[in-house]
């Protein structure tokens, strides 16, 4: 199997995805740290509220922006500062990057505060948003077109259904050109058959529950937000469109178990539909098989036994070691399955680690197996 360098080899996006809790930060730091040891200038982006991220790459904290992580931490741990790379991570914050957008599609700064300071749109902005998947998409692409890195890498946010990130673009376009929608931009609409009506004592009710004047507030969100439709429009069809593009690739991130694996066989099928793509599948904290034989407890005892000549501390090794193998043997058969159903697309196991990963040092460990071709990779494994 590949090495992770020549899997993203040419690719300007690199877009990890999969279930919650199988390693998708911490494997998306330590790509974004390889490639820079590489030489190439890289910014992780994550939405993980969490300070793994910040606390790996030691940064005191992420924000909505871009922070450059310190050369001298990099070169600590054998990153040249002579290679050229750079590595730089953010944090999303999903308002503010709706915000950020509401503010470039708006027709002037008075439009833009209309939007921004209106309650309705307060309360609904997240919402509004498709939800953090497409914000995650939208700041990729701000950046992107930016062209201020060789590399993007995004730690994609925690979902149940990772179809949620394929789809948030088609949401936020149906929305904006859903009837629910144009039925209050358009001048005959909904608000105005409404106010027109002489319904004044029962919105004069509404106000005094509500606490302030909801239909106003829905006119004057809805008609400014009327002079966006066309800008929003644009931009989500084109985050799709970049989402295809050659120089985007997804990785599927996942753990040994069934249900991980099932849900990356999922998410790779609906790849495929979609058009996406696929890079390769990463799979975290694999017991590698120590031989090719099945462990037998009483025989491994016995030979431990002759070693330490301590009977009950041989016994109590050799069920550990079987109970190990029995996993290890499990990890296995779930992966080839995985394999199989990849039709032969890479497949990068990292092995158990002895400690949690919670710094540069602990990427650096990491990026021992992914940036080395399998062979490499499996005699390390079990060195």
């Amino acid at each position: 199997m590949a090495s992770i360098e020549r899997i993203i080899e040419g690719r300007e996006i690199v877009i990890c995805a999969g279930s919650g809790g199988v390693g998708k930060t911490t494997t998306s730091a330590a790509i974004a740290l390889g490639m820079a040891a590489r030489g190439y200038k890289v910014c992780v982006l994550t939405i993980d509220p969490a300070k793994r991220l910040a606390d790996s790459l030691g940064l005191k904290e992420l924000g909505n922006e871009a922070s450059k992580v310190n050369p001298k931490l990099l070169k600590e741990q054998g990153v040249d500062p002579e290679s050229g790379g750079e590595l730089w991570a953010m944090m999303l914050d999903a308002k503010e990057t709706f915000d950020a957008l509401v503010a470039r599609h708006a027709e002037d700064a008075e439009a833009r505060d209309r939007v921004l300071n209106n309650r309705i749109y307060q309360q609904i902005s997240g919402a509004l948003a498709g939800s953090q998947e497409y914000m995650a998409m939208e700041k990729l692409f701000e950046l992107h077109s930016e062209g201020r890195f060789d590399l993007l890498v995004l730690d994609t946010p925690p979902s149940r259904n990772a179809l949620d990130f394929l789809d948030a673009p088609q949401r936020l376009t149906q929305f904006i050109e859903g009837k629910s929608l144009q039925v209050f931009i358009k001048p005959t609409g909904f608000a105005a058959r409404v106010a027109s009506r002489g319904t004044g004592v029962a919105l004069s009710v509404l106000k005094r529950i509500v606490g302030f004047d909801l239909l106003a507030d829905l006119s004057e969100f809805f008609t400014a937000f009327s002079g966006m439709i066309d800008g929003f429009q644009d931009r989500a069809h084109r985050v799709t469109s970049l989402l295809a593009d050659d120089r985007t690739s997804f990785l599927i991130i996942c753990g040994p178990q069934s249900e991980p694996i099932d849900e990356a066989v999922f998410f790779h099928s609906k790849l495929v539909e979609n058009r996406m793509n696929f890079g390769g599948a990463v799979v975290n904290r694999v017991r590698y098989r120590l031989g090719s034989h099945q462990v037998k407890v009483k025989d491994l005892s016995g030979r431990i036994d002759r070693e330490l000549d301590d009977t009950a501390l041989a016994e109590r090794l050799a069920r550990n070691l079987a109970e190990y193998d029995v996993l290890a043997v499990r990890d296995q058969k779930n992966i080839d399955e995985l394999t199989r159903a990849l039709n032969g697309e890479p497949v990068i196991r990292i092995p158990y680690l002895d400690t949690d990963v919670h710094d540069i040092a602990g990427l650096c460990q990491i990026n021992e197996y992914l940036f080395v071709e399998e062979d490499e990779r499996v005699e390390k494994a079990i060195s």
